[in-house]
């Protein structure tokens, strides 16, 4: 398998002791599966969904779309992409609605341009989001002026049928502060967001050169004290590459403390067949003691370079009820974080899954979820049972101490008019069913490999 490059979340447009366990498969009998919309493309309609999807109170789901627009958004000629909405049927069987309820206008309008994440709903239905390029900042690529991306809120409409109201929250003015936002934001008990860069920050790593070889950052927007009043960004780490870490993914989780972890798909040990750019790593960031005092960032895990099955995490994590977190790689496995003592700061990882050798190919590249008994849920890209379209499969825990995780493929995409390429969180509705996107398959016809799908699983 060949590894992405060094801007994975763009071109989609964008050690510890290791204990190794015996892995082990079973049938399954496949869930069903059904298309609740196929995104059309052209002028009408959005196309390539980034990220998964949320619901509101009313069932009602939302999601980013890259595809959108007249196509001369900056800096490459790409559209400047839109959020959509999807109404459930009004009887059962019928059709889902969808409507495009914001419409990116790019860094000419000094607006954000090419959603680069899914989207956080609040309690007030608030969506929240982040743009890879636009706004107000003064970057630039390839000498075309791409604007440093934006973090954005949308409001819903005060009666019904109106029309939603977009704020952008932080336009990054310079790359000293990060440039190009990427994954999905966090939201904390005091209103604050949390988020990542991919490139930007203070210290040069080397990392790619059209990005000014800064290596990303993870930032705090926290809410203005008087309403109306303007949103205050602090950078908490700047990343360095080997052997810190290096282009960080987003996705990010907050512990009980306030302690944040996160992933890097590049950074730690310096890869033998990718050199200078790292294999990835998990990290963490602790708050200060005090208040107005410096974050600290600790690496506590790079992934082995010994191990080319092991590497590139491409999304973030989560976290058990134990503390333990858990995470996927780009190259086949999901992992396992176990916190060996408070006192020394170690973790010890174990493998739970490798697809390796199990199918034509693979690629791992949504975060997990849990259900309330401990099942692992997750999508791989291209997958196993045949199919190179992708899955929806199930990891679920041993049931007798040192016993094996087993693995259930519970649906395998068909490709057109079906969806193909899964690569975002999916969510349960309060019945059990999983919903997600695809970036490819689906009906609409104007889009290269389709234009991609919203879908539901269930038993």
């Amino acid at each position: 398998m060949t590894h992405k490059n060094s801007s994975p979340h763009i071109l989609r447009i964008g050690l510890v002791f290791t204990i190794a366990l015996t892995l082990a498969v079973r049938a399954s009998a496949e869930w069903k599966e059904k298309v609740l919309y196929s995104f059309q493309g052209g002028t009408n309609d959005g196309s390539l969904p980034v990220g998964g999807v949320v619901f509101d109170g009313q069932a009602n789901i939302y999601g980013a779309l890259q595809g959108y627009g007249s196509g001369s958004c900056t800096p490459i000629g790409n559209d400047c992409g839109a959020v959509y909405q999807l109404s459930p049927p009004a009887q059962k069987g019928g059709a889902w609605t969808e409507t495009l309820i914001y419409e990116f206008q790019g860094k000419g309008a000094n607006d954000g341009e090419l959603p680069n994440s899914g989207l956080i709903i609040d309690k007030a239905g608030n969506l929240y989001g982040v743009t890879a390029y636009g706004g107000t900042g003064n970057c630039t690529l390839l000498g075309v002026a791409a604007g440093c991306g934006t973090v954005y809120e949308l409001s819903p409409p005060q009666q019904q049928g109106g029309a939603w109201t977009e704020t952008i929250l932080y336009s990054f003015p310079t790359t000293k502060q990060g440039y190009l936002p990427n994954g999905n934001l966090v939201l904390d008990k005091a209103g604050n967001l949390y988020g990542a860069t991919t490139f930007g920050g203070t210290k040069d790593g080397g990392c790619n050169g059209f990005y000014g070889g800064q290596c990303g950052v993870i930032f705090e927007l926290s809410p203005p004290k008087k309403r109306g009043g303007a949103w205050t960004e602090k950078t908490l780490h700047s990343f360095a590459n080997i052997p810190d870490g290096a282009e960080p993914n987003g996705g990010l989780i907050l512990d009980s403390k306030g302690t944040i972890y996160g992933t890097t798909y590049y950074g730690g040990y310096n890869c033998p067949h990718n050199s200078n750019q790292g294999c990835g790593t998990v990290f963490s960031l602790t708050p200060p003691a005090k208040q107005g005092g410096a974050w600290t960032e600790s690496v506590i895990h790079r992934f082995d370079p010994t191990n080319s099955y092991e590497a590139w995490p491409m999304a973030g994590l989560i976290m058990d009820k134990s503390g333990h977190l858990f995470g996927t790689t780009h190259e086949d496995t999901v992992f396992r974080l176990t916190p060996n003592s408070k006192r020394t700061g170690s973790w010890t990882e174990t493998i739970l899954y490798s697809f390796k050798g199990k199918g034509p190919s693979y690629a791992l590249d949504a975060p997990l979820i849990f259900d309330s008994t401990g099942n692992i849920y997750s999508t791989a890209y291209a997958g196993s049972g045949g199919s190179v379209d992708g899955n929806v499969f199930k990891l679920s825990p041993p049931t007798v101490n040192r016993g094996v995780w087993t693995m259930d493929v519970l649906y395998s995409f068909g490709g057109s008019p079906d969806g193909a390429h899964p690569a975002a969180q999916l969510i349960f509705d309060m019945h059990g069913r999983l919903f997600s996107t695809t970036e490819d398959g689906g009906t609409g016809t104007s889009c290269s490999g389709y234009c991609g799908t919203v879908f539901e699983v269930w038993p």
